[in-house]
């Protein structure tokens, strides 16, 4: 499929970024890749390889603080995606959300091929109807639908999540490596660790010997400062933690994490970020949703957090249970996780002397692709 192509995905930045194979397989073919992305997830859509242009656009039945949908918003889009004279479309979409109102709108704007993942009977709005199975890996799931189409990854791509390079120097945040980076915040609050039991973490993996570096967008600053100040005070200066709150980009974060040794976080855009950079992780993850689709993926992790605790496959956005128990992880398991993906890193760093940069990372990721339990 040649031409101008529109690849659709209106959520969050880690989902963005999981969508980043399957731009990349258009991209091999088409002349020019148009990202539609809501305002959440522009961020990321800045940094995916092969996107030529962007448009923002909030859906208000994706969004999940939705504005009115009317009839001017919806004019406005058409006469913009009129105007772009694509000849192709592909609707990217999570298991629950339904790729219909999008491709309606591109119906009316002209789009003359569309296609999407539908559970539900498209009538004439798509020309490909795509079905795949359950719990398949969101990159894998997104990268179906257009392999599905005919388009596939160019030689030497593995498939794995990536971000545009060069990215900024950081050395000045950071300081001195090696290091670990904590991201304790989450966009669903459902997903994150009490700010205790981070600060527990931070603590613990000082107290085990690491730099550890916190890290937080400019609205989770309150949230890192206090829990940077519990470490501090429980550590009495045994090792140096970083605050970097409100103190970077996405693409300085990503290149923050570049420069890690491990990430721990839980189930939000920046543990994506880091396997996009090829950066092992420790998953903090709360079962609300499935693991098997949205732990980081790519690289060694380890997925800490109760999988079967009630509030399993509820997609509650805040924790339905008393006290967030699935997410109750001892920091010592913590502490254990970061050294178990060290140390695959490091086995998968010395088997790649010799090779090339690039063979090296493709090396790694595919040591991370399948879980198995422990480091996978």
């Amino acid at each position: 499929m040649k031409g101008r192509i529109l690849v659709a995905r209106l959520d969050n930045i880690g989902d963005v970024l999981l969508a980043g194979p399957a731009v990349r397989a258009v991209a091999a073919r088409a002349d020019h890749v148009v990202l539609l992305a809501g305002p959440r997830g522009r961020a990321g859509a800045e940094l995916l390889p092969g996107v030529d242009e962007i448009v923002e656009w909030c859906a208000p039945w994706i969004d999940p603080e939705p504005p009115a949908l009317t009839g001017d918003s919806v004019d406005a889009l058409v006469k913009q995606v009129r105007d772009l004279r694509l000849d192709g479309a592909f609707i990217l979409t999570s298991f629950h959300q339904s790729p219909l109102p999008l491709a309606l709108v591109l119906r009316l704007a002209g789009v003359p091929w569309i296609g999407a993942i539908s559970d539900d009977y498209p009538g004439s709005l798509l020309d490909l109807r795509h079905r795949v199975e359950e719990d398949l890996p969101e990159a894998e799931r997104a990268l179906s639908l257009v392999t599905a189409a005919g388009l596939r990854l160019p030689d030497g791509d593995d498939g794995a999540l990536a971000v545009r390079h060069p990215l900024p120097d950081t050395g000045a945040f950071t300081g001195e490596t090696p290091f670990v980076v904590v991201h304790p915040a989450a966009s669903v609050p459902a997903r994150q660790p009490s700010w205790q039991r981070s600060a527990d973490a931070v603590s613990a993996l000082a107290e085990a010997g690491h730099r550890v570096v916190v890290t937080g967008g400019i609205a989770e600053r309150d949230l890192v400062t206090r829990i940077v100040g519990a470490a501090r005070a429980d550590t009495d200066g045994a090792g140096e933690i970083v605050d970097l709150g409100g103190a970077t980009t996405l693409p300085q974060l990503a290149s923050v994490m570049a420069a890690a040794d491990v990430v721990v976080a839980p189930n939000t855009g920046p543990a994506h970020l880091a396997a996009a950079v090829g950066t092992p992780v420790v998953s903090l993850f709360a079962p609300v949703v499935p693991s098997a689709r949205w732990a980081p993926y790519g690289v060694p992790r380890v997925v800490l957090g109760d999988q079967n605790a009630p509030c399993r496959n509820t997609r509650a956005r805040h924790c339905p249970v008393p006290g967030h128990p699935c997410l109750a992880i001892d920091a010592a398991d913590i502490v254990e996780a970061v050294e178990s993906v060290k140390a695959v890193k490091a086995v998968n760093t010395v088997e790649s002397l010799g090779r090339t940069a690039e063979s090296d990372r493709g090396t790694a990721i595919r040591a991370g692709t399948k879980p198995t339990g422990g480091v996978t």
